[in-house]
């Protein structure tokens, strides 16, 4: 089951990818509009979400406790919109790869911190040392992807 769930949150990453590319050809063809292409976006994955969670069961149970919900947990759908508008709207200015290797950075660097503190209710899981240069590595990727064509003229 680990695997399989290493495997999934590979394919998760393809996946944003090919949202960020999907997406910024889409607002292009709606004349640059940005936001109505991130609107599309969440429109539809709302509708197969809505739909898969309706047959799953459950549906008006669950959403039942959101009145009584911090608002602080309620603000993930807030954050979603907000990255996938920048996705839309930086992957023509600043290119592709640029873009996502700077979204991985800010996922890697946030979620190490979340989990090592425990913020947000999240279990704690200490940022051990093989985690922080494996980040570390993983930046220095992120550092030579955005500045390595400089290296070149020195």
């Amino acid at each position: 089951m680990f695997l399989i769930s290493f495997a999934l949150a590979f394919l998760a990453g393809i996946a944003i990818a090919l949202q960020a590319a999907v997406n910024s050809q889409l607002a292009g063809a709606m004349t640059g509009n940005t936001l109505a292409a991130a609107f599309y976006s969440f429109f539809t994955g709302m509708l197969v979400l809505g739909v898969l969670a309706f047959f799953r069961g459950g549906l008006g149970d669950s959403l039942n406790v959101i009145p009584s919900q911090p608002g602080w947990r309620l603000v993930g759908g807030v954050l979603g919109a907000g990255a996938i508008f920048c996705t839309v709207w930086l992957a023509p200015r600043i290119g592709l790869a640029n873009l996502l290797v700077l979204v991985i950075a800010g996922q890697l660097l946030s979620s190490v911190a979340i989990d090592h503190f425990g913020w947000l209710g999240t279990a704690v899981r200490p940022a051990a040392t093989s985690k922080v240069v494996g980040a570390s590595v993983v930046l220095l990727g992120v550092a030579l992807t955005l500045f390595g064509d400089r290296l070149k003229e020195l």
